[in-house]
């Protein structure tokens, strides 16, 4: 295992391994530290296939038992994947995202021609620990996501994070962006209410992915771009 403790905490500039949530999710909302975190990883390990943080979660970040945390692994995600096949988008496990975006990569595209619009996908996490692990899996490898985090049987959110790249290049990382609090955004994610304080946060170039993706304009990309013009939120390197 590449990504022990050690390399984790030290990648990521902490002394304890507790520490880690609460700086990982700051580096996320920050896209100049985020791009250069994601940088150094990648010299560390260039293989996107698989959960580079399955085993470290595991030993030092879940929440078996207030939670019932426990981890897919990576055979058991395997064979899922196989069983729903491509056409399924919705995912409660980062790690069976992964394997899926994965297969589907090689099984029925060729890498060098293969556009990020392409796939789509939706996942829900509970957990306040896992959030920034699964947003940090999520954009480095360029996926488009919506991530709910929050109660799935409650249906309370935390927030709602669109990762969306608006390049839609193989080799780009996602932008991060969260999603307004407003009866439109419950009403598409099926949302009850929110728990947290909104949080004004879009980076997306929606004028880049227009021109990047064309006709393959989904919900919300068109409700960044409003939600942008309505905020004057600026899309040059935000």
């Amino acid at each position: 295992m590449k990504f022990t403790s050690e390399k984790v905490n030290e990648l990521l500039g902490v002394d304890e391994s507790f520490k880690v949530p609460d700086k990982l999710m700051s580096i996320m909302m920050n896209r100049e530290q985020r791009e250069k975190m994601f940088k150094e990883f990648l010299e560390v390990e260039r293989d996107t296939s698989f959960d580079w943080f399955h085993e470290y979660f595991e030993s030092e970040q879940s929440e078996r038992k207030t939670k019932k945390q426990d981890f897919t692994p990576d055979s058991v995600s395997d064979i899922m994947t196989r069983l729903v096949g491509n056409s399924d988008t919705y995912f409660e496990s980062g790690g069976i995202a992964i394997r899926h975006w994965w297969h589907d990569l090689i099984d029925n595209h060729n890498p060098f021609f293969y556009e990020p619009s392409d796939d789509y996908m939706v996942l829900e996490e509970k957990s306040e620990r896992a959030l920034p692990f699964l947003l940090f899996n999520l954009s480095i490898r360029g996926i488009n996501a919506i991530v709910i985090h929050g109660d799935s049987l409650s249906r309370e959110a935390n927030n709602v994070y669109y990762l969306l790249n608006d390049k839609n290049d193989f080799l780009a990382f996602s932008t991060v962006n969260v999603m307004p609090q407003n009866k439109t955004t419950m009403k598409e994610f099926n949302v009850s209410r929110y728990i947290d304080e909104p949080i004004d946060h879009i980076e997306a170039d929606i004028h880049m992915w227009r021109d990047n993706v064309g006709n393959k304009y989904d919900f919300a990309a068109k409700f960044i771009e409003k939600y942008s013009k309505l905020k004057g939120i600026s899309h040059e390197n935000s």
